[in-house]
């Protein structure tokens, strides 16, 4: 993969974020020579922006990794806002692509586009087999849609280009703000805040029984690579993702225990669960990448997790 990269010009929307930081510093590791727009000097959501970042930066390959994006919370009290920051982003940036003749565009996903009512193992072929869950349809139709662009304007104007939809990132440079955080990071601030407070108990919501996915953020950006080199076809998305099941009750209670906290665990049953089974079909993925599969375990990847918390946690706390 490092022979690839060397000199390429790649920029990536979204550099300085969670995901994105670990693209970056991959990217520059193996020679690749990196730009990152930042806001204040390009609005993405602005296409004369979009083109400006563009024509002062060409790149061969534009990894568009930006997205406005937070928990259930935001989804409730920024709809309209995550809804059109994310989409004239996207179909901007596609946009602008295609005008400067950019190389490949990797356009970044979520697991969120997927129909809301689908259960167990999601095929890139489901994408299309219903609605978004009402809770996520702001930002997740937002994603899918990058989905559509992308065989559009392979079909009308020949733009090489990639739609990836990534399963549930945890690790280190996330945020932990309740505002923006998911689950791993919301349960790892839950369980540091409960361990210095030596407090009896933590409570959880639900029965801990539904299903999830998760993969730590570097495994993430390695495949998003591999990806980027290996894989052509704009016309099917391609799932990133580990494929293994996690209970939220396993979740928790592997926490609990790499915390080292004392206190008991105490479920909410009185809370709803959401869906029962809900992790990507990585099929596809393991192919593409000629066996790839997702080399850190979720309890090293939570201990890990916890301990760049432990010494980031102002800043993480704060980040937005």
């Amino acid at each position: 993969m490092q022979g690839f990269w060397a000199d390429k010009r790649v920029t990536v929307t979204g550099g300085a974020g969670f995901l994105g930081k670990h693209l970056v510093k991959r990217l520059e590791r193996m020679g690749a020579k990196v730009f990152v727009p930042r806001r204040a000097d390009y609005n993405l959501t602005a296409l004369d922006a979009c083109m400006k970042c563009l024509l002062e930066h060409p790149c061969d390959i534009l990894i568009h990794a930006a997205a406005y994006y937070g928990g259930i919370g935001i989804n409730v009290t920024q709809p309209a806002s995550l809804y059109y920051t994310n989409l004239v982003m996207g179909a901007n940036l596609f946009e602008a692509a295609r005008l400067t003749k950019t190389g490949k565009v990797v356009a970044i996903g979520t697991a969120c586009s997927y129909p809301g009512y689908l259960e167990g193992h999601l095929k890139e072929e489901d994408l299309w087999a219903g609605p978004c869950h009402a809770s996520v349809v702001n930002y997740g139709l937002t994603k899918k849609m990058l989905a559509v662009q992308a065989q559009a304007y392979k079909r009308q104007y020949g733009l090489d280009s990639i739609h990836l939809i990534l399963t549930n990132l945890y690790g280190p440079g996330d945020s932990y703000n309740p505002e923006r955080s998911h689950v791993v990071a919301a349960l790892v601030r839950k369980w540091v805040e409960a361990e210095a407070a030596q407090a009896p108990s933590v409570e959880v919501w639900g029965t801990g029984k539904p299903i999830r996915e998760f993969i730590y953020v570097e495994d993430c950006a390695d495949a998003i690579l591999l990806a980027a080199e290996r894989y052509n076809d704009a016309t099917m998305p391609l799932n990133i993702g580990t494929g293994v099941g996690t209970s939220i009750r396993e979740l928790a209670e592997t926490v609990h225990d790499v915390t080292g906290f004392r206190g008991k665990l105490v479920w909410n049953t009185d809370k709803p669960d959401g869906a029962l089974m809900k992790v990507l079909d990585v099929a596809r993925l393991t192919a593409v990448l000629d066996g790839w599969t997702a080399p850190t375990n979720l309890r090293d990847g939570l201990a890990k997790t916890v301990a760049w918390y432990r010494a980031h946690k102002e800043e993480a706390d704060a980040k937005w």
